[in-house]
């Protein structure tokens, strides 16, 4: 596969009603729709049934990309569901990252490729000597659109650790269903990432119609495609947390895996706490990876002399990225250190 440099991805969301300001505005290459349904998925259990679900009455069209992919029982059915819609003739297209996706055995790739899926692997460097070079080049996207109507945007993987029968470090996540105009915009951006830049230029021709087509009168939902890459793009996820906390003007509460951000950032954070907003920070407090919490408490005397709050998650590793501001500006995604 080519060296796709779009890394991560956050879904901008505002309620169907009640909005005390506007939108942020921004020179971002995708703006804002309204007239979008949108429902939160809370970690594998409301998550893996309704994506299963959509992926088994897909038509014409999967565009599914993961940071992870296991062989177990989550991985397993997503690969018979995948197989099984190839088969039927839908277009199955899967990007997979090289790194999270590494363990997969050739049998299970060989069976989705042969049933018609389009595979591609995500791998800027191959390694030197057994080892990676390449730890912070990633696709740590985890996108489904089907049938370019409905689709996906959080941090889940496909991966049994997102259930809570996993055990004690079974993760804590989200991720947005999506369906209205904002999805021709998602669907525009997979199909870049996917090698299909002809289909890409096609759709996007088409985008006022399809939106027009797609458009749910009964939802307001406004929503906005945010993403970061290592080009052009690389602070656009940043920049929107940043212009949202300049307007804050009551509350604050961000939750993030791993939440090591940059002075800009961590500024705004401050200001917004100086002024008198209620600023809250959720972090890991039973981390999947010792060095999140590390780099994360070696910012705690830093914040909290501002006012700022901040709580450590302890029930099970905290997986999550997402945030919301005064109730009526929310995001989901899988940016990690909102970096």
């Amino acid at each position: 596969m080519n060296d796709m440099p779009l890394e991560k991805t956050t879904v901008d969301s505002l309620p169907d009603a009640g909005l005390a300001h506007e939108p942020p505005r921004m020179d971002l290459e995708y703006g804002w729709h309204s007239n979008n349904r949108v429902v939160l998925l809370e970690n594998g259990e409301a998550y893996f049934p309704r994506v299963f679900e959509v992926l088994r009455q897909a038509q014409s069209e999967i565009l599914l990309e993961t940071f992870i992919l296991f062989e177990d029982k989550v991985g397993h059915e997503l690969h018979r569901i995948l197989i099984e819609a190839a088969q039927r003739g839908v277009r199955v297209t899967v990007s997979l990252d090289g790194f999270g996706c590494g363990e997969l055995s050739t049998e299970f790739l060989a069976a989705m490729s042969n049933a018609g899926v389009r595979l591609q692997i995500f791998d800027p460097a191959q390694p030197i000597f057994g080892v990676r070079t390449n730890w912070f080049r990633r696709l740590h996207r985890k996108i489904v659109v089907v049938d370019g109507a409905i689709a996906f945007v959080g941090g889940i993987n496909f991966s049994a650790d997102h259930l809570a029968d996993f055990g004690p470090q079974a993760k804590q996540d989200y991720s947005v269903e999506i369906q209205g105009p904002a999805v021709v915009d998602i669907h525009h951006f997979a199909l870049l990432q996917g090698d299909r830049p002809a289909r890409a230029r096609y759709w996007w021709q088409r985008r006022r119609q399809r939106r027009a087509q797609l458009a749910l009168t009964d939802h307001d939902g406004q929503v906005r495609l945010v993403y970061r890459d290592n080009r052009l793009h690389r602070s656009d996820i940043e920049e929107v947390y940043r212009l949202v906390l300049r307007g804050a003007r009551q509350r604050v509460v961000i939750a993030n895996a791993y939440f090591f951000p940059g002075y800009r950032l961590l500024r705004e954070i401050r200001n917004a706490a100086r002024r008198g907003v209620e600023v809250r920070l959720i972090l890991q407090g039973e981390p999947d990876m010792l060095v999140a919490r590390l780099a994360a408490r070696m910012l705690y005397d830093y914040l909290l002399k501002d006012g700022v709050t901040i709580y450590e998650y302890c029930e099970r590793p905290l997986h999550g990225k997402v945030a919301l501001v005064d109730d009526d500006w929310s995001t989901v995604g899988s940016s990690i250190s909102t970096r």
